[in-house]
């Protein structure tokens, strides 16, 4: 019987303890469900904690706040691109009503003014042209902005000579680089130097960096483009010495519609695209681009690329 009696007791006390177990478990299972209706409601960057010492519980805790951390991260990313693509509308209508103003403005002019001679009509009609181009160019851009970020445009990867890359595209600017009185300092070792990557994109992207350069770095009156390599990657420098980017503003210079401060001077006009889309352009070869800017000491893009030594 004194068995019996001390088995019945401690079956009891387990039933007691297991009830007690249970009854904490479910009510630290209200109050996370609670929590993480709050939190989604709010979408604040919270954490559920919850002293147990149920392993599966703390386990469980660790999954739903790394799945918190994760949503916040898409919150996060969703409103930067949001701002960024109201940004970019508000820029693409002021870009694109400028230009159609002048040419409202000309055509205006032509069908006023009657007694115009022919030359003169002539020089409003291809002013009317130049600014027609201006803004098919300025579409075209946001255009294939759209399709590299959408993942429609397909860029084959293939073994690339960076050699020839790199000389061609100095070369095109040669005429550019001369009526700007600009010295040219390039560094292409003689060996050939092979990436993966994609020729049509490669171009493009030598392009912007080196009309970027030009464009906003010609008072140093240098332009450098250089290409190395280690075991692993090869590097395109393209650098110049002029105004160059403060440091607050170096995160932004990739994101759309980013212009320098001055940019809305005729001088640095731009569409603010061009790096947005020489990023985007390099992510999908593999690859990475870097930028250090000490202003009006040295100011460098490098763009980073796989190797291939076969």
């Amino acid at each position: 019987m004194i068995v019996l009696y001390l088995i019945i007791f401690i079956l009891a006390c387990i039933i007691l303890f297991q009830y007690r177990r249970n009854k904490e478990n479910s009510k630290s299972l209200i109050y996370i469900k609670e929590k993480l209706h709050e939190i989604m409601k709010e979408q604040s960057d919270e954490k559920v904690m919850v002293v147990s010492g149920d392993s599966a519980t703390k386990e469980m805790l660790v999954e739903v706040n790394k799945l918190l951390e994760f949503n916040q991260k898409i919150l996060v990313d969703y409103r930067k691109k949001e701002i960024s693509m109201r940004k970019m509308l508000s820029n693409i209508s002021h870009d694109l009503k400028t230009p159609l103003t002048v040419i409202l403005g000309y055509i205006e002019t032509l069908n006023m003014q009657q007694d115009l001679s022919v030359e003169e009509r002539q020089v409003l009609l291809s002013k009317v042209q130049d600014k027609t181009l201006e803004i098919v160019k300025l579409i075209n851009k946001f255009f294939d902005l759209s399709k590299l970020e959408s993942g429609d445009k397909e860029i084959p990867i293939t073994r690339v000579n960076m050699n020839e890359v790199c000389r061609k595209n100095i070369l095109n600017y040669y005429d550019m680089l001369t009526s700007k009185q600009m010295d040219v300092n390039i560094d292409i070792p003689e060996i050939n130097i092979y990436a993966r990557g994609n020729q049509e994109a490669l171009d493009r992207i030598l392009n912007n960096l080196i009309s970027n350069s030009i464009k906003y770095g010609s008072s140093g009156r240098v332009l450098g483009l250089g290409l190395r390599c280690d075991e692993e990657f090869v590097y395109v420098d393209i650098w110049d010495k002029g105004k160059g980017i403060e440091e607050k503003e170096q995160d932004k210079v990739f994101e759309r519609m980013y212009t320098l401060e001055d940019s809305r001077n005729k001088e640095y006009e731009g569409s603010g695209l061009g790096l947005t889309i020489t990023k985007r352009l390099v992510e999908k070869l593999g690859g990475e681009i870097l930028l250090i800017s000490k202003p009006y000491e040295k100011t460098t893009f490098t763009v980073k690329l796989q190797k291939i030594t076969y």
